[in-house]
């Protein structure tokens, strides 16, 4: 279950504004200003809209917590670690010139 202070800390994590999450969510404007201003669990007309905002800020790196995961206390967010710039590559990401098919070097020479 969202609550209004778990999506209002969710944008201040993020520093987005009101508009951004809107935009990013496809939920109109009145309606996440609405959600913010209420206390406790969200209510929507929508199921969807809760949904949309969630996996927006999700997309974004927020982690939603329920009361209890971490400490004891209520429901929370926090971010995401940062995930490391991989440089691993798969076969088809390899670009292979036909000067360079045939090994050259001693094993072990490196290069």
């Amino acid at each position: 279950m969202l609550t209004a202070e778990q999506l209002r800390a969710a944008r201040a994590l993020l520093r987005i504004e009101q508009k951004e999450l809107a935009e990013r969510s496809g939920v109109s404007l009145p309606s996440i200003k609405r959600l913010e201003q209420m206390d406790g669990p969200l209510t929507a007309t929508r199921v969807s809209t809760l949904e949309a905002i969630r996996l927006a800020l999700e997309n974004r790196g927020v982690i939603f917590l329920d009361a209890g995961v971490a400490v004891n206390g209520g429901p929370g967010v926090r971010l995401s670690a940062a995930k490391a710039p991989s440089i691993d590559t798969d076969e088809s990401q390899v670009v292979q010139y036909s000067e360079f098919l045939e090994n050259d070097a001693p094993p072990g020479a490196g290069g």
